[in-house]
């Protein structure tokens, strides 16, 4: 049974990746603002928080299935539940970049047209990882393993090419505001520890 626990440990590995999206959302430093931009950026960052969360515990869970010796049933159910939540909490995030508007900045139409397309996108492309690891024959050790290490490659693709809007959308102004807001900094914390 231990034959998929090397190549589900490679899956974690690319998913910790993920979690730079998260990180992406938050801000660095920050000093005065525009009134505008922070209400702007607390409404994204308040937003942004729980879905950061519900994306940690789905890493989370499947950093857990890898140290477990568990069967490639298990495996496959706690990863697709994984990839499902993560997909809910990428669009989710798009929802409340949209719902926002656009940042008071110079192109921040664009920014967050960006951005929300990004999220929208991300939460697609969970969602067909969760059908391709439901797809996989649990039955067959090898070709499951097979299976799980094209995923894991597609997650490395994922967390590689997700960030660029989101860092777009928070040069600048937009990120000293989201650096003030206490959610968008626990929400980065989180993201970190993982």
């Amino acid at each position: 049974m231990e034959g998929t626990n090397p190549v589900n440990k490679k899956l974690a590995a690319a998913l910790s990746g993920g979690a730079v999206l998260v990180l992406a959302l938050s801000g660095c430093s920050s000093d005065d603002g525009d009134d505008k931009l922070d209400s702007w950026a607390k409404q994204v960052c308040d937003g942004v928080q729980p879905q950061a969360k519900k994306i940690e515990a789905a890493n989370a869970s499947i950093q857990k299935q890898t140290s477990d010796n568990s069967t490639p049933e298990e495996v496959q159910e706690t990863d697709a539940k994984a990839f499902q939540d993560m997909s809910d909490a990428y669009k989710a995030m798009g929802s409340t970049v949209q719902k926002a508007g656009a940042p008071d900045v110079e192109d921040g139409e664009k920014k967050q047209k960006d951005a929300v397309t990004e999220l929208n996108g991300l939460s697609a492309s969970y969602a067909s990882l969760r059908k391709q690891v439901e797809a996989l024959d649990t039955d067959d050790q090898a070709k499951f393993a097979d299976g799980l290490k094209d995923i894991a490659t597609e997650l490395n693709k994922l967390s590689k090419s997700g960030s660029d809007a989101l860092k777009t959308l928070e040069e600048g102004e937009v990120g000293k505001a989201m650096a003030k807001q206490p959610s968008c900094k626990s929400a980065t914390a989180s993201a970190t520890a993982s």
